[in-house]
């Protein structure tokens, strides 16, 4: 017999306790006071933040959860582990069998017990704290569960409504994996204590002894017959999970699934409770050889039943009649899928395309084409930058933003961005604390010019801009707002705000009246950010930015107040963590103030049959590319809803969600968790309306879905021999192209009453081929109205045109090709990228008109070193195979329908309000800062009166002709007219260039 506990007593008394230092008291003390004070400067800012916009329900709601959670999953696990430790440990055996096996075990336990204590708390702490931290993280999946709402609709397998797979499910499932993991550590816990302390013995026992004590026997059953209740709770819910299964055709549950493995899971479930009785069974008889053939049986059960079964009925019926066995699942997922995906509803006709381009074609589609945006917004920033940005601490998004503001009476189409601040602009020496947080703290009013129409020498031409703003935009809305204190761009934080009679210190813009001391100020006069102007406001601020100076600052008063977490993106997704955020923010101004627009979704995985969609891959695009990182998405959806509207405030941060769809039942239940949070859609201002439009994202989506969903009878959708693709940008020059991004542009669709503010795309064949032919075109009505509270009736409209079969309309890439090899564009192209030149190609616009579809790409040209921006010079336009290129839009779309369009666009900018800009007047003497006075009313004919812009524009024309000229004689034969029209291409040319070398020496491009 040896003791299975025998603890040695120390022989020579209690050891005295060492003497702790002082010193390493101190410095542990200091080092706790000041983790303290980071974690409470953490905290407690994030109040100030959340309690300043008036969403500390938020914060509250959501730390209370995650705290919830993580006491709940901290003392399950912990308080499981524990338990089981400590029954093991005080039902061991007094004596042990004095065997091999316990022999050796005694020097563990000796080893073991003057930590045993320790362990046997340190060890459930540990494990507790990882299972509180991992429930904490499920605090929206509880949420909803608790609040969740009927979707009305039931799923087709088990008529049960979505709201338990969307709602319920997901709970149930984490709760059940966390218990499975809570039994699972605390069996394994109790298994080595009984071990090491002889209540379990694995090596030979005498004839007939048992291997366990009663204590371990009854403990370890009751454990294993618990973990066999949770095994069989889990193989039910596999059977509602099945229904969002991914499969190799389709999403949801196949034929097999429904007629082999759902009924699998359910005789696996009996088998396990079958199992767990046996379990109870052997606690109270002692007899192990009952439950481990149970176990056998279950594990034979889930390879046969669960496994081999499914996979014979799949192989041998299923795979042989494929079609026909699948067809109800495959139009069960199609169904699914385009409820889930709001494509349920779109309104599909036969265009029965022409690709032969007559005189005249074009009159019944004048309004559309009268609309076609000509400035491209991924191509321009830098000439707003060069023309309105004013002065070097501002600057315009790469990527600018199209909207549509109403100009005389008239809805129009508009390239539109706001000037951010730009810190980076800045000289070394003018970077300081002050500066950089005080002077410098905002921008300065947005910039706009029309769409459909250019101004001198191919500039945007613009209808709103200049410091102080000025414009069409400042006349409609009455001298809005202009002051820019929330940007994308703004990352660092600003203290604003200033003690009356102070006179201010923020920057507004430099100024040459000497009234205003060479500048103007302002002093902020909202409520934007949480004050500071308190000492312990003040403390906890410097601790969090690392900023002694906000102590010690007297710029810091009791009138400051501290602005960060300036993104707009950044401002909704904080206090919404519920929603999906677009890609996308644009600005708008309205009812006297800019506004971000952020549209928001609200999104699962977990609709039964609908089809699994990657978010990221589906909204990848030239955009995106080009705006760097986008916001985070979920890995994969099922479900989406375009459910909120939210905007910031770009002068006070003000954050406002509008509920877009009411009836969505997952925004029902995150109004039920958050019910101040959201505003109902009335409160939406008919101004704010009008700059509400369809998000890209989601219309990204769509769009990737309906290569495929647009098939709707399964017969077809299983071949998959009329599935499409998204076509790659063609204009894209990366070595693997994205894909080409939705535009916006108002147009008329065939059978529509009267154009709209639409979101378009197109869409080429599928499979692996290289043929770029069209074979469909999608719009969506973008247009939300002009009604305050009441989105107009046609809004979300998705309308799909197919294009016959047995017709070769070119696609974006052929029609791209079609330009880049026509010899006459790539002569001229050629000479317009002579010198310091280069040409840039604009997005490539696709419009159903004419009775086929027309394509225009706008060409840009810019120098290649010292001032760069583009102005656009040429316009491209093809209908089938016939091509247009000229310097108007008017001329190209003649060249291409017979000599008469049928249209004139009046692409030729209109009377514009004085609109100042920062080039300078031609026969002025350049400057080395850009002026922020008005140069006159800017002229919309392209230079006159001998400038260098001019002669080049007359040298290429020349240049054209004489190139035109030289082929027809070359075809003819006539080789003296040939050799007279080399003699004029060639002093062409040379003028060109003269011409060219004037206008960079002349500095009249700014």
């Amino acid at each position: 017999m040896s003791f299975a506990a025998a603890p040695r007593r120390p022989s020579g008394g209690a050891p005295r306790a060492r003497r702790r230092s002082p010193l390493g008291v101190a410095i542990v003390a200091v080092a706790i006071v000041i983790a303290a004070l980071l974690l409470l400067a953490q905290f407690w800012t994030e109040v100030m933040w959340f309690s300043q916009l008036g969403f500390s329900q938020v914060i509250w709601t959501e730390w209370g959860m995650r705290a919830a959670l993580f006491t709940a999953g901290f003392l399950i696990m912990g308080g499981a582990v524990f338990w089981s430790f400590t029954a093991a440990y005080r039902s061991r055996p007094i004596y042990a069998p004095s065997t091999p096996e316990q022999a050796t075990l005694d020097q563990y336990r000796e080893a073991v017990e003057p930590l045993r204590r320790v362990v046997m708390i340190a060890a459930p702490v540990l494990v507790g704290f990882f299972a509180g931290v991992a429930a904490s993280a499920q605090w929206r999946t509880l949420l909803l569960a608790f609040n969740s709402e009927p979707f009305g609709e039931s799923d087709p397998q088990f008529g049960m409504d979505l709201g338990f797979f969307v709602f319920m499910l997901p709970a149930l499932r984490f709760t059940v994996g966390f218990l499975i993991s809570v039994v699972i550590i605390a069996g394994i816990a109790g298994l080595i204590t009984h071990y090491l302390y002889g209540g379990l013995r694995v090596g030979p026992a005498a004839a007939g002894g048992p291997r366990t004590t009663t204590a371990a026997r009854v403990h370890l059953a009751v454990i294993g017959a618990v973990l066999l209740l949770l095994f069989a709770a889990n193989y039910w819910l596999d059977r509602y999970s099945i229904l969002t299964n991914t499969g190799e055709r389709f999403d949801g549950a196949s034929y097999s699934d429904v007629h082999a493995v759902i009924p699998a899971k359910g005789i696996l479930t009996v088998v396990a409770i079958f199992v767990a009785a046996l379990f109870i069974v052997t606690a109270f008889r002692g007899d192990w050889r009952l439950p481990a053939i149970g176990v056998g049986l279950m594990v034979v059960s889930a390879i046969a039943i669960g496994g081999i079964y499914p996979a014979v009925v799949q192989r041998f019926q299923v795979n042989p009649n494929a079609q026909e066995l699948e067809a109800e699942y495959i139009q069960r997922n199609i169904d699914a899928t385009s409820a889930a995906f709001g494509i349920d509803d779109i309104e599909t006709q036969q265009y029965d395309a022409t690709t032969e381009a007559e005189e005249g074609a074009l009159r019944a589609d004048a309004d559309t084409t009268a609309s076609i945006r000509l400035l491209d917004p991924q191509v321009v920033s830098p000439s707003f930058r060069q023309l309105q940005q004013n002065k070097q601490y501002y600057n315009f998004d790469d990527s600018l933003s199209v909207d549509r503001y109403e100009i005389d009476g008239e809805s129009r189409d508009t390239v539109i961005a706001v000037r951010e601040l730009n810190l980076d602009g800045l000289g070394q020496n003018q970077r300081n604390w002050v500066n950089d947080h005080t002077v410098f703290t905002h921008g300065y009013g947005v910039v706009a010019a029309y769409g459909n129409q250019t101004g001198r020498d191919g500039r945007p031409a613009f209808f709103e801009g200049g410091i102080p703003s000025q414009g069409a935009i400042s006349d409609l809305e009455g001298e809005y707002e202009p002051r820019i204190y929330f940007s994308p761009s703004t990352e660092t934080y600003s203290v604003v705000g200033a003690p009356e009679g102070s006179g201010g210190w923020e920057l507004d813009y430099q100024s040459d009246d000497e009234e205003d001391g060479g500048q103007v100020n302002t002093t902020f006069a909202g409520d934007a950010g949480p004050d500071v102007g308190s000492f312990g406001s003040k403390f906890l601020y410097a601790l969090k930015f690392g900023e002694e100076q906000l102590l010690f600052s007297d710029r810091v008063t009791s009138e400051s107040q501290i602005l960060y977490d300036r993104d707009p993106q950044q401002r909704v997704s904080k206090v919404a963590p519920w929603l999906t955020l677009d890609n996308r923010v644009y600005p708008a101004v309205v009812d006297g103030r800019v506004k971000w627009i952020v549209d928001a979704y609200t999104t699962s995985d977990a609709v039964p049959y609908s089809s699994s969609t990657p978010l990221d891959e589906a909204v990848a695009d030239t955009l995106t590319t080009q705006q760097g990182t986008p916001v985070a998405l979920p890995e994969e959806v099922n479900y989406i809803r375009n459910s909120v509207k939210a905007t910031v405030d770009a002068y006070d941060g003000s954050v406002d969600l509008y509920a877009w769809d009411p009836d969505d039942p997952i925004l029902k239940a995150w109004s039920n968790v958050f019910p101040s949070s959201i505003k109902s859609m009335d409160k939406i201002s008919g101004d704010l309306m009008s700059h509400l439009r369809y998000p890209e994202d989601l219309f990204k989506v769509q769009r990737t879905l309906l290569s495929q969903y647009h098939v709707t009878n399964s017969a077809e959708f299983f071949s998959g021999q009329d599935f499409w693709n998204n076509p790659t940008d063609p204009t894209s020059e990366a070595a693997t192209a994205p894909l080409q991004p939705p535009y916006y542009l108002t147009l008329q669709m065939p059978g529509q009453e009267s154009p709209s503010f639409s979101l378009t795309s197109t869409f080429i064949p599928g499979g692996n081929t290289d043929r770029e032919v069209l074979t469909g075109f999608l719009a969506v009505d973008a247009d939300a109205g002009d009604q305050a509270g009441a989105r107009a009736e046609n809004y979300g409209k998705l309308r799909l045109l197919e294009l016959p079969r047995d017709t070769t309309v070119p696609g974006p890439g052929q029609v791209q090709n079609n330009f880049d090899s026509n010899p006459t564009i790539s002569e001229q192209l050629n000479i317009l990228e002579i010198g310091a030149s280069t040409v840039v190609r604009g997005n490539q616009l696709t419009l159903p008109v004419g009775g086929g579809l027309l394509y225009v790409q706008p060409v840009y040209i810019q120098s290649t070193g010292g001032t760069q921006f583009p102005l656009l010079r040429r316009i491209l336009v093809a209908f089938g195979d016939d091509i247009g290129f000229a310097d108007t839009l008017d001329e190209a779309l003649d060249q291409v329908f017979g000599g008469d369009s049928g249209v004139e666009t009046g692409e030729e900018a209109p009377p514009q309000t004085d609109v100042p800009t920062d080039e300078p007047d031609p026969g002025a003497e350049p400057t080395e800062e850009p002026t922020d006075e008005p140069t006159g009313e800017p002229t919309d004919e392209p230079g006159t009166g001998g400038e260098p812009s001019s002669e080049l524009d007359a040298a290429l024309q020349e240049a054209a002709q004489a190139m035109e000229d030289a082929n027809a004689a070359q075809r003819e034969g006539d080789w003296a007219a040939y050799g007279d029209a080399q003699d004029r291409l060639q002093q062409a040319l040379e003028d060109a260039i003269a011409a060219e070398q004037a206008q960079q020496g002349g500095g009249s491009e700014g």
